[in-house]
């Protein structure tokens, strides 16, 4: 069969862009031991992308594989900006973090948003394909570091929509900054460098204030020498970070809310899942059988691993005893 040069070129190309998970992101083996990393190293890798700082079109991938894990960001900076009528709520995004263009529900029907991604530096990420991730199975020390991320995640999206609601637009400012220093910062010779070259227009977005009222802020930060703008567009921090109020927050959550329905009511009637749902659930339920086969052969094999490691311990302790014998029977003669 002829190949022609083109193939071998894509060839090329493909091999080029898969490379093992964890050399791609070396922290997520963290719990593992040396020789279950080198397995894993062997047995998962990734399809690598690139692209260059600006706009990327995540939209082309809403209709993947939803049984895809998702992309893992491993160099970069990504910011996800969330339009909702004439207003943009921004998250940044980095290294570590999973990011998934597509969902299994589709998008919210009674409240239109639209979802853009823009690089503000050149972006490398792996997709972890539902392959990889079926492997993933198999490595329970590599799932628990991927859901302590998600769950970080979470946790600084829950900080950020508290910056934003803080009562003034300058100390939003400084908390969302010695916020972004918790993630990029490190020290420099005068300060905290907070190394993220960030318009007032997207500092605005992620503090949820209007570009003008950031400047001025901005401004009043600058001559009071607490938050610089560097002249490569990166950030200076002077001071102390923010600190907690001295009033318990018992006094500060003034009021608690009934969040769940009385549950005297009705319930309110699930509608049927569609074949495309039911297809993904039978699929996840398979693969969540294999997920269980795989983690009770893995308790066997540690079973037997604990037994030949306690025979060979009692081997030890029978060559030493035989050995003390011979060398004392050989002092007696």
């Amino acid at each position: 069969m002829q190949v022609t040069m083109a193939a071998v070129r894509e060839r090329r190309d493909t091999t080029a862009r898969t490379r093992p998970l964890l050399s791609l992101d070396p922290d997520l083996g963290q719990l593992l031991d040396a020789d279950r990393r080198e397995a894993a190293e062997r047995e998962l890798h990734v399809r690598v992308t690139r692209f260059p700082v600006g706009e990327w079109d995540g939209s082309r991938l809403a209709e993947a594989d939803p049984l895809h894990l998702g992309l893992l960001v491993a160099d970069g900076v990504l910011a996800r900006e969330l339009v909702l009528n004439d207003t943009v709520s921004t998250e940044l995004l980095g290294p570590g973090d999973i990011v998934r263009p597509w969902s299994i529900g589709g998008p919210p029907q009674l409240l239109t948003l639209e979802t853009r991604w823009n690089a503000l530096a050149d972006v490398t990420m792996g997709l972890v394909d539902r392959r990889t991730a079926t492997l993933l199975g198999r490595y329970p020390e590599i799932g628990a570091v991927i859901f302590d991320r998600l769950n970080e995640r979470a946790q600084r999206l829950a900080v950020m929509q508290a910056i934003s609601q803080l009562n003034r637009v300058d100390r939003r400012l400084l908390a969302l900054f010695w916020h972004l220093a918790e993630r990029w910062g490190h020290v420099a010779r005068d300060g905290v460098l907070v190394p993220l070259a960030l318009s007032h227009r997207l500092i605005g977005e992620l503090v949820g204030a209007r570009r003008p009222t950031v400047s001025s802020a901005l401004a009043e930060l600058g001559r009071d020498g607490l938050l610089v703008r560097r002249k490569d567009g990166t950030w200076l921090l002077t001071g102390e970070p923010v600190v907690a109020p001295a009033i318990p927050a018992a006094e500060v959550i003034r009021q608690r809310r009934r969040l769940l329905p009385d549950q005297r009511q009705a319930p309110i009637a699930s509608p049927e899942p569609g074949p495309r749902l039911q297809e993904l659930q039978r699929a996840i339920a398979l693969a969540r059988e294999n997920t269980l086969e795989q983690a009770r052969q893995l308790d066997e094999l540690r079973s037997a691993t604990e037994v030949l490691r306690n025979r060979a311990t009692q081997l030890r302790a029978e060559r030493e005893r035989r050995l003390a014998e011979l060398r004392a029977a050989a002092a007696r003669g």
